[in-house]
Order: structure tokens, then sequence, then C-alpha cells
């Protein structure tokens, strides 16, 4: 019989993306797959990828304004009753909770009607909904180790990536790169990282390297008119084929979330900044993973200038050993099997 599999993921492309590469691993073992999400950035990527989504409407829980909280509660509460009635209709042999705050709502549903949960949690730090379903789930695969999450019921598996490129040729001819060019990538997830493209925009303006920045939605506007001069600064506010841009660059400037795992995948050095107001600061426990193994450069996001972030790339771009042990130790802290490793626990609770 073949598994039926619902995969509820939402949010950003960080949660998306690596659902998605499970979803991949499953379908080719056979399962039948469908999504349930919110209305971000699966709304677009989830139909590209040749999967069915429903659409919860849901919000995250503010930290800081009680009465966005309260909305946001109304609302779960809705999207917790509509989850209901999908997972009624389509009795999934198993949840996978991919993450962002759509799969809490559609997990607590699975775990009302005794379909067997599965949770990932691609940061170093448990999320509030894994915190709340783990005692609830049949497994909870890791990305990075996490304090107090011990025990059968976790499993370190890393955190699924999309397929690295490998056309190294092929991607920098995309960009226009010459053979002898050295590129600098730059981003920051979906919506940006303003002090990342703030820093940027200011510090490369007359570099000898060239630059691929993609800088999110939200600041492009304020960025196109202050592009340095000349061809080789490329501001993008989003890159599809993501994986060529990583191939292609010899350095990445970059926010620690889960997609450090993608940069290790392609086994590219990196200067990390990472985002200060994450909960429990899991970013900088993302980034320590790599700068522990010589992977890459911290950098905290306060002491974050133009200067700083060119002083740091020139070093580094100056180093051509230096950047070849770095990229070595990304790649050899990489798990290019999470994927199947993820999709393996699903199956495995669909079995029983």
């Amino acid at each position: 019989m073949t598994p039926s599999i619902v995969i509820a993921a939402g949010g950003t492309a960080g949660h998306v993306v690596p659902a998605l590469a499970v979803a991949d691993a499953l379908r080719e073992q056979g399962a039948s797959v469908r999504f349930i999400g919110g209305d971000r950035a699966e709304v677009r990527l989830v139909p590209e990828a040749g999967y069915e989504l429903d659409q919860l409407d849901v919000r995250g829980f503010s930290r800081t304004d009680p009465k966005a909280a309260a909305r946001a509660g109304v609302k779960a509460i809705g999207a917790y009753r509509q989850a209901s009635k999908l997972l009624k209709a389509y009795r999934p042999d198993v949840v996978l909770g991919g993450g962002g705050y759509v799969a809490g709502v559609v997990g607590a549903a699975a775990v009302r009607r005794g379909i067997p949960l599965v949770l990932t949690e691609a940061d170093s730090h448990l999320g509030l909904s894994n915190r709340v379903l783990a005692k609830r789930a049949k497994r909870v695969c890791l990305a990075f180790p996490v304090h107090g999450a011990s025990g059968d019921r976790y499993l370190l598996t890393g955190r699924p990536v999309p397929p690295p490129a490998t056309d190294r040729a092929a991607a920098r001819a995309r960009f226009a790169i010459g053979d002898r060019d050295q590129l600098v990538l730059v981003f920051g997830g979906s919506l940006g990282a303003r002090s990342i493209n703030e820093a940027a925009i200011e510090g490369f303006a007359g570099a000898p390297f060239r630059v691929l920045h993609a800088c999110g939605t939200r600041d492009e506007a304020s960025l196109r008119p202050r592009v340095p001069a000349g061809d080789g600064y490329q501001l993008e506010s989003y890159i599809d084929r993501f994986n060529e841009a990583l191939l292609a660059c010899d350095l990445c400037v970059a926010r620690s979330g889960g997609s450090v795992f993608e940069i290790a995948a392609h086994g590219r050095p990196s200067i990390l900044v990472p985002y200060p107001h994450a909960s429990a600061d899991h970013q900088r426990g993302n980034a320590m993973a790599l700068v522990d193994r010589g992977a890459a450069v911290l950098v905290d996001d306060p002491d974050l200038t133009a200067s700083r972030l060119r002083t740091e790339v020139d070093a580094l771009l100056a180093d051509p050993a230096r950047l070849g042990t770095m990229g070595e130790a990304a790649l050899a802290f990489a798990r290019p099997d999470a994927a199947e490793a993820i999709a393996a626990e699903v199956l495995a609770a669909a079995e029983r």
C-alpha cells in the first residue's frame, strides 16, 4: 500500500526548501505526499515543485505585542479546526512537521487524531512548537545537537538541502564570472538581512572582487539606487536555482540560519553574522558549529560595519590556502543524506 504523508511547513524558504527535499526523497520511495502551509514562501515553492498545497490562515505569536499575540491565538484556533478537517479527509499515515508556525497547528491536530507525528528542527535550539509537541512525536530529527534533547526520541540527521550544484564552470558562466574573478556571495534569507545589506552595499564599493548580492524583497528598492558603479556588483532580490550561486562563489557572507547546511554542502567558506534576535540566540549556536570546525568566521551583528566586513573579506580572499582549508572543513560538516534519513524515519513511522 502506498504510504500517504502530509508535510506541514511554511513561512520562510528556510522552512519550505528542506521540507521539499524530504518530500522528494519520500516520493522516490513511492510515497504520496501533499503539503499544508500558510500564505508565504510555500505558496510559490510548493506548487512549483509539483506538490499540492492546502493553505491555513495562521500567524506567528508575537512575544512583544499582547494584542497581536491574541489575534494570532484566535487564528490558531480556526487553523487547528481547518487542519483537523483536512487530516480527517486525507487520512495520512504520518504527518511531518517541517517548521514554521503552521507546523505547530497541524502537528497538534495530528496528535489529537492519533496520526503518527515526526518533527524536524533546523536550528541548535528547539522552537516553541517543537518543544510543545516533541513528547508526542515518534521522532524528532535534529539538524544540530540540542542541549537537553537526548534519548531514543531524538535523532541527529542534519538539515535537508536541495542537491548541490556540480558544474562550477556553468554556474560561473550564468553570472558572467571570469576564470580569474573572485566572487563574494551575500545573502540573508527571503526577506533579507538589513545589517548585512547595508554593510555590503557600502563596504564593497570599488572592491577588486565581484559581488553577487541577494538582498531580499524588503530592502531592494532602497538599495538599488546605491549599487556601486560598474559591472562588478550584481544586486538581486532573489536568486532562482540558488545552489548555482553557492557553487559559483568563492566566499559567502550570510546569516546563520539553516542555510549554513547549504553553504556546507557546496564546500564554501563563509563569514556568518547571526541574527541577534533569534530565539535563545540559536543562530549564534548554528554559526559556532562551523566556526569551531574552522569552516567559518563569525562577526556579531553589533560589530558589523562596512569597514569591518570589507577587512574580513579582503583578508580571506588574499589567503587562498585558508579559503581552501575552510571549504574542506565546511564540506566535512555537511550532511548530504539528511533528506533520505528523515524520509526513512517518516516511512518507519508509517509502517508502525
